[in-house]
């Protein structure tokens, strides 16, 4: 008894210790933090948190129904890949997303609609959905391939540079971009901006995709212009008539005839 008394009295002398250090501005027992810390993936897949940011430095992909939130930016390191488009997940991101040097961005995943093959069904389950929101930007320089399907940017895409002619398709569908859209500079095997609403610009510059494949562009609704320049070796519409662009300021260049 004597002995639980004196580790009582001890415990008492470490509080009133604690709390004088505390009011006079010294160091004091830390309460557990609640501030997200910064998380790294070099390889495997991105689980369930509350990250400050996020960096890609190996092969990523998200945790099936993962829900993800970044208070920062997801910076994808050169020659890395994140595979956010095979298993449904849900990411917000207040920052940006950026991509690099031969970079794999895949971002979103959402079934085909009724009678056509526009969505991007996730491997894991077919029938389910990803939502991805990222309140800043998404910008790639020299990605090798960009794949968004479904997303919401509240900024801008911005895509430079990048690609390879084989079997590196970059599809750009149903996504919702409040500011422009910007393709430009690209080899990719193909191009298919397709379904999407974007807020600003359309502009789509010197991308040269594989012989015998047609750089798409149907069904945007599109808040300002629609720019086309320098697509080779063509540039369509949809198949279907009626797939057609509503731009509601102008379209010029390649893409006049789309709307």
């Amino acid at each position: 008894m004597g002995k639980a008394m004196r580790l009582g009295g001890l415990g008492t002398l470490v509080v009133a210790v604690a709390g004088v250090f505390a009011l006079s501005g010294g160091p004091a027992m830390a309460a557990p933090s609640s501030i997200p810390r910064a998380y790294t993936c070099t390889g495997g897949a991105i689980p369930s948190g509350n990250y400050a940011n996020v960096t890609v430095t190996g092969a990523c992909s998200v945790v099936p129904n993962a829900v993800i939130s970044v208070v920062g930016n997801v910076n994808v390191a050169p020659n890395a890949v994140l595979d956010a488009q095979s298993a449904p997940s849900t990411i917000t991101v207040r920052g940006n997303v950026n991509a690099f040097s031969g970079t794999i961005l895949g971002l979103g995943c959402l079934p085909n609609p009724p009678g056509h093959q526009t969505g991007h069904p996730c491997t894991v389950d077919p029938t389910e959905s990803s939502s991805i929101t990222v309140n800043g930007n998404v910008t790639a320089l020299d990605a090798n391939t960009v794949l968004l399907n479904g997303i919401t940017v509240r900024g801008n895409v911005t895509l430079i540079g990048g690609g390879e002619q084989a079997g590196n398709p970059w599809p750009i569908k149903n996504n919702t971009i409040g500011g422009n859209l910007t393709v430009t500079a690209a080899t990719p095997e193909w191009v298919g901006v397709l379904l999407n609403k974007v807020g600003g610009n359309v502009i789509l510059a010197n991308i040269t995709i594989a012989e015998g494949e047609t750089i798409q562009v149907a069904e945007n609704t599109i808040g300002a212009n629609l720019i086309c320049s320098g697509l080779a070796p063509a540039v369509a519409g949809g198949t279907v008539p009626g797939e057609v662009n509503t731009v509601r300021g102008f379209a010029i260049g390649q893409c006049a005839s789309l709307t």
